[in-house]
């Protein structure tokens, strides 16, 4: 019986766990769980109201390939947004959930290329600010093991600009949110980021919000699993000294220090977000590879000597 009562609480503790990530339900009808995220879709505009996942360790590392098949969302049972919205737009299909966190397997990569896990992000965004900000809960990840991050658009008001046949909203701002547990306690920050072209002036603790700041904003629960008390606790502010935000060596962290202890980083190359080209380099991002290596797409830039 003993075993029996602690199995069950063992259940109840994991089942928990892993539900750390989802926020406050406010369409159950509109909610879309893969083996990797849950979503819940935004019919009015045309996209997720969130997208919210447990991101690994293992997960960053892992070797998988992008596979770009992006494409309709079968299960969005209003019809999700399509190819044809974007075309000609001037936006990219700016990613929610980002593909370099999708490596669980194939399928879960391949599941990040729908429709619903997109949103409209001038290129200067996505490419700049928003990708920044992955690569940095990539290098959190790296350290402490594991994330509950939900991130999203703001939907706040009905009068968005549009793009395309099924007038896909464009957002005026974007938002991520991140659960750590760090230095023996849960530890959760939120950032805001503006949809605007330029290039990025300011560091992204520029961007900060506390999670009471960002559930004001976005008029729902983010973490309503955690226990009251901590809630209470962690979400009022933020404390910058438990958060480094330098990420120079960050691309070192994602190999175990096992495979490149003898490997020169003459040759280094990383294509999931981080590579050797410099941010301004034409190639940067570019790359095939994704480990230390000998071979010849490893050598320096011939363009900006990355």
């Amino acid at each position: 019986m003993r075993k029996i009562i602690l199995v069950l609480i063992l259940f109840i503790f994991f089942n928990l766990f892993a539900q750390l990530e989802i926020p406050e339900i406010t369409k159950s009808t509109a909610v879309i769980t893969r083996d990797n995220y849950t979503l819940q879709y935004n019919e009015q505009h045309e996209q997720a109201d969130w997208v919210a996942y447990e991101l690994l360790k293992s997960e960053i590392i892992n070797d998988i390939d992008r596979t770009d098949n992006f494409r309709e969302d079968p299960l969005v049972k209003t019809g999700s947004a399509s190819l044809s919205d974007y075309k000609g737009s001037g936006y990219d299909r700016g990613h929610l959930a980002p593909a370099a966190d999708m490596k669980l397997n194939k399928d879960s990569m391949s599941d990040s290329f729908y429709m619903s896990n997109m949103s409209p992000q001038l290129p200067s965004l996505n490419r700049g600010r928003w990708k920044n900000l992955e690569e940095l809960v990539r290098s959190w990840v790296y350290v402490y093991g594991a994330a509950y991050i939900v991130t999203g658009p703001i939907l706040n008001r009905n009068d968005f600009p549009s793009i395309g046949p099924n007038k896909v909203s464009i957002p005026d701002y974007y938002y991520k949110a991140i659960l750590l547990f760090k230095n023996n306690q849960w530890q959760v920050i939120g950032f805001v980021l503006p949809n605007i072209e330029g290039k990025n002036k300011y560091a992204l603790q520029t961007y900060i919000y506390s999670i009471d700041e960002l559930e004001q904003l976005l008029g729902f629960d983010l973490y309503p699993s955690l226990e009251d008390s901590i809630e209470n606790m962690i979400e009022a502010n933020v404390n910058l000294d438990l958060w480094s935000f330098n990420i120079t060596s960050f691309p070192k962290t994602y190999i175990d220090q096992e495979q490149t202890s003898n490997i020169s980083e003459t040759y280094w190359i990383n294509s999931n977000s981080m590579t050797r080209h410099n941010s301004s380099c034409k190639y940067y991002n570019n790359t095939k590879s994704g480990y230390f290596t000998d071979k010849e797409e490893g050598k320096p830039c011939s363009t900006c000597g990355g």
